[in-house]
């Protein structure tokens, strides 16, 4: 069963890598894996937020559209 990722479950992944590195909690032998993971939860992120960013920008249009009818 594959479960899908949402922005909320990659912000906090990304918040704890972030954490984890700051603190200096993080083994160097998995500092480049975690920076990997954070680089493709950086990057989903940014997808999820533009995908986003258009479909609202969408409904505005549509929803001007229909009040100038």
């Amino acid at each position: 069963m594959e479960t899908t990722l949402t922005y909320e479950q990659a912000y906090k992944e990304l918040a704890s890598i972030a954490s984890e590195i700051e603190n200096e909690t993080i083994s160097v032998d998995v500092l480049a894996e975690k920076v990997k993971k954070a680089s493709q939860l950086i990057t989903f992120c940014q997808a999820k937020l533009k995908s986003t960013e258009t479909e609202v920008n969408k409904i505005i249009a549509q929803m001007e559209s229909s009040s100038q009818q």
